[in-house]
């Protein structure tokens, strides 16, 4: 049974930290990627950050510098400094199978979603 899960939302000011979490749990085998994708009302989901093999890691443009992206097992983190009004999202983690590190921000490489949790960055 899989089962997907975030915590650590909330709100913060622009330029205050969170940091999020994430338990993808699948039996006793892991995933090989987990990211975390955003989404606002009205717009497509986006790729955030995310690791492949706990080796390799993808940054979406607008969050390099500022996130940081961890995984620890079936845990995968994420370490939002510097925040911005725009950040502010539900945030989606995700967990599947994804072949090439090219793969990791797109969002048809996850079978397995979270719920979200939201995130509020006012200025």
């Amino acid at each position: 049974q899989v089962s997907v899960m975030e915590s650590g939302g909330g709100s913060v000011q622009s330029g205050g930290t969170l940091t999020l979490s994430c338990e993808a749990t699948k039996g006793i085998y892991g995933f090989e990627c987990m990211a975390w994708f955003r989404q606002v009302p009205g717009k497509e989901r986006e790729g955030v950050a995310g690791v492949r093999n706990s080796v390799s890691t993808r940054y979406a443009d607008s969050v390099k510098g500022r996130f940081t992206v961890s995984r620890e097992n079936a845990n995968l983190y994420l370490r939002m400094n510097n925040l911005k009004p725009e950040d502010t999202a539900t945030y989606y983690c995700a967990a599947g199978v994804c072949a090439y590190d090219q793969w990791i921000l797109a969002p048809g490489a996850y079978k397995y979603w979270g719920q979200g949790t939201q995130v509020t960055v006012s200025s």
